[in-house]
């Protein structure tokens, strides 16, 4: 199978959906490998790197006339018109909160597989993880530098002195991004809070995290209260497919301290704070309320070197079996790609994306 890597258009995205050793692996499985000239270099790898293990530098029209077609994050505008109905491509695409794309998907017929939708028969994802790890880490680091005055911050450092208290961190969310948000704000002596409306996952992080963090059952009024002593609010929501749910909404930032910082890890998904909207690294912030709100949607792509490698170990088993036994045969031997499949035969067939589709917006 001819399988392509187009260089990321999508603004501020140094991340490549290939390594040199993933396309070794493939190479040797007697597959062609194109990639697009300089689609590494944000992410350490020159042309040669993959030239090396035998892989094709290409221009992006043979990138994308390949059969396969492997990115990071979902189709830009500037790349519709390379979409066709005899091609799978399988990707980033969060759906649920890209209508454009999803239209533009379903109009040229592509079949279209999402790494977040990518579901095993215990209900983790895969294919998502590596990104949550990797983001829920970042929002702490992005967090304590925008609480710095500088940055528009109310002038607090995340770990306190000898004398002075430590921040107050809430992490809306115990999944892979807010228990990896924790982790790291723990490290940094931060006051920790996660909720979630979990109970069972409340007792797992727990036995991970134990004494060292407040675990509280996600109701309107505790999180309200959080609010109000919060200095880090993270938003690490997911319901897999589907769009956030708003956990704090425009009405409740008045009970936050000024030049406390919100960051939406669930923007991608539309957000769990009502007034995020989507940013990116070059402009990350912007201010309602007196609340600085950092909602960038790809925010591993600050980090290509490490994102890179975390994803394609991950997607690497995936992407052989779709080039060595086609999708038909992969769906049958690997079953969780089956929710995967987002778009096919010009129709959204995840009910869960179909459903958020089709939900009025607003």
């Amino acid at each position: 199978m001819r399988i392509g890597i187009p260089k990321e258009t999508k603004e501020d995205e140094h991340r490549v959906g290939m390594t040199p050793a993933a396309a070794d692996e493939l190479v040797r499985r007697h597959h062609e490998v194109w990639i697009e000239s300089s689609a590494g270099l944000g992410a350490g790898f020159a042309d040669e790197d993959f030239e090396e293990v035998g892989a094709t530098i290409g221009d992006r029209d043979a990138v994308w006339g390949c059969d396969l077609v492997v990115k990071v994050k979902e189709p830009q505008p500037n790349e519709f018109a390379y979409l066709r109905d005899d091609q799978v491509l399988f990707a980033y695409l969060h759906l649920a909160a890209e209508p454009r794309v999803a239209e533009a998907l379903r109009r040229a017929g592509t079949t279209a597989v999402a790494y977040e939708t990518v579901q095993d028969e215990d209900g983790g994802l895969p294919l998502l993880a590596p990104m949550s790890e990797v983001a829920g880490r970042l929002a702490v680091q992005a967090g304590a530098r925008h609480l710095e005055a500088p940055a528009g911050g109310r002038g607090v450092l995340l770990p306190g002195v000898p004398g002075v208290e430590p921040a107050s961190v809430v992490v809306l969310g115990g999944g892979t991004v807010g228990m990896n948000a924790a982790l790291i704000a723990l490290g940094m002596r931060a006051h920790v809070a996660i909720v979630d409306i979990d109970l069972i996952r409340l007792r797992e992080l727990e036995v991970i995290l134990p004494g060292r963090v407040t675990l509280v059952h996600s109701t309107r009024l505790a999180i309200r209260d959080l609010l109000t002593r919060a200095d880090l609010v993270i938003g690490a929501v997911l319901l897999p497919g589907d769009l956030a749910p708003t956990l704090v909404t425009r009405a409740d930032l008045p009970r936050m301290r000024k030049g406390s910082v919100i960051v939406d890890v669930s923007v991608d998904q539309g957000g769990c704070i009502e007034t995020s909207r989507p940013t990116t690294h070059s402009q990350p912030t912007f201010v309602v309320e007196g609340v600085v709100h950092y909602a960038v949607g790809n925010m591993p792509g600050a980090v290509p070197v490490t994102a890179t490698r975390a994803l394609v170990s991950a997607t690497l088993p995936y992407i052989a079996a779709i080039a060595d036994l086609g999708l038909e045969e992969a769906l049958d031997v690997l079953p969780a790609l089956e929710p995967g499949v987002n778009v096919r035969d010009g129709r959204i067939v995840n009910s869960t994306v179909a459903s958020a589709l089709a939900a009025p917006s607003g």
